[in-house]
């Protein structure tokens, strides 16, 4: 099993540069894979950019992958986000893990003059658009539906060729198809039960069967909300605080954590295993660096060995 690890966004007071540094190298240090961010670009929870969060965790460290999930790309343009894309790939020597979706009807669409009709549309269009930027081609021409491009120089490229690796979410059977087809690894939501995350696994292997592609050069991951104290009560009340935090009042969000004593927590983990996982995202719900920091340490010591 690999095992990586959320890194904290939230900044309520003013962000804690000691806390997140020390915590970037003490994930380094305990052997994770790689720190995950998130986006929200709308929402009441102060969580810091993530390709910004990025960059800075990228001085921070020397190995950990540092990763996004996801971006909701139809609603950036592809051009600019390609280039920000590249800039943490080539501060982190190649480092980046890049989670993109086109994003749901619930999405504020028009805040970023996007046509709600066409999201799907554009949001394949603009993968394919990043793509071109990142190919070994120093000028790039493309013609499509919502972008018409002639000659255009992009320089500098990823490290990572012929780009950083791209991760998909989803559940819809559609989502599912066209994320093995463009993309080269998939991450199950946080806020989707263990119970979904085994049918869409089920389903995204299925469809690599059917696309003919290599299902051992096909991560499939979960990220996973959770939280571990001694007193089972108390853990299941600090999760769903932090989810009501992140998702408010969002309909069966309670659902979807792992909490209890280790020993709970660990079971919960191996049922993501078994659900399919190859990759676990731990995302614990503390409300700042040193309740996070807290919780990497106990998963560490006292969760993950009972995991394998």
């Amino acid at each position: 099993m690999r095992y990586s690890i959320s890194l904290p966004q939230l900044d309520v007071d003013g962000f804690d540069a000691d806390g997140f540094k020390a915590y970037a190298r003490r994930a380094e240090e305990l052997g994770f894979e790689a720190g995950w961010t998130l986006e929200q670009t709308i929402g009441a929870e102060p969580l810091i950019a993530p390709l910004e969060l990025l960059s800075y965790a990228a001085a921070c460290t020397t190995r950990l992958r540092l990763g996004v999930a996801v971006l909701v790309t139809s609603l950036h343009d592809p051009l600019q986000l390609a280039s920000s894309a590249t800039a943490v790939d080539r501060l982190s020597h190649g480092r980046l893990d890049l989670g993109v979706a086109p994003g749901g009807g619930f999405r504020r669409f028009d805040a970023f003059g996007v046509e709600p009709r066409t999201f799907i549309s554009s949001f394949t269009e603009g993968l394919e658009l990043m793509k071109a930027a990142w190919s070994d081609d120093e000028r790039v021409t493309f013609h499509g539906r919502f972008r018409d491009v002639d000659d255009l120089p992009i320089e500098p490229k990823p490290v990572q060729r012929p780009h950083p690796p791209i991760w998909f979410g989803g559940t819809a059977p559609a989502a599912l198809a066209r994320a093995v087809r463009l993309g080269d690894s998939f991450l199950g939501a946080g806020s989707s039960t263990t119970e979904t995350f085994a049918s869409v696994a089920a389903t995204v292997r299925r469809e690599l069967d059917a696309q003919g592609k290599d299902a051992a050069r096909f991560t499939v991951g979960k990220r996973v909300y959770l939280m571990v104290d001694d007193d089972a009560g108390r853990a299941r009340e600090r999760v769903v605080a932090g989810l009501h935090r992140k998702y408010g009042g969002m309909r069966g969000i309670e659902d979807v954590p792992v909490s209890g004593t280790p020993d709970d927590v660990a079971a919960g983990l191996r049922a993501v295993v078994a659900a399919g996982a190859e990759m676990i995202l731990l995302n614990p719900l503390g409300d700042g660096v040193a309740e996070d920091r807290e919780q990497m340490e106990r998963l560490a010591a006292e969760v993950l060995p009972q995991v394998g």
